[in-house]
């Protein structure tokens, strides 16, 4: 499931890579209509978008493998009630990848980001095992739990 998957950068890939259905979720019609459109292109037929809120994901409870949120996490208030969401559709075990940009210190930045620690309490308080800390850059980091 690619959360707040925007024009499908990941779910794309996801689907090429997969055998399995790849959820794309988002708010914005059009965008799943490109999405839709990427994946007629590549011919594939396991890409299924779902227009919905990230706090009330529409899908069947531990019916997920691997949930992705890429530079979507920072716009959510209050993010706890869509780290719950997420976990409630993972399978046990299931994996979660999340991609952020680290915080600024500086207060000139008008952009909303979260700090990695401030995500990793967060994931650990909605109930993730966060087992691995990457940051490609300085301004970047992944974090990827499981339930």
């Amino acid at each position: 499931m690619d959360v707040g998957a925007g024009t499908g950068y990941l779910t794309i890939p996801a689907a090429k890579a997969t055998g399995g259905p790849v959820y794309a979720l988002d708010l914005d019609p059009d965008m799943l209509k490109m999405i839709e459109s990427k994946a007629k292109e590549y011919g594939l037929t396991d890409v299924r978008t779902v227009n919905a809120n990230i706090d009330d994901i529409p899908l069947p409870d531990v019916s997920v493998d691997i949930a992705l949120a890429s530079l979507v996490l920072h716009e959510i208030d209050p993010l706890s009630k869509s780290l719950q969401q997420i976990r409630k559709v993972l399978r046990p075990g299931g994996y979660f990848v999340c991609v952020e940009l680290e915080k600024e210190e500086s207060g000139n930045n008008h952009h909303p980001r979260i700090s990695v620690k401030d995500m990793e309490q967060e994931m650990v308080m909605a109930g993730f095992s966060v087992i691995k800390k990457l940051k490609p850059t300085d301004k970047v980091y992944i974090l990827i739990a499981q339930k």
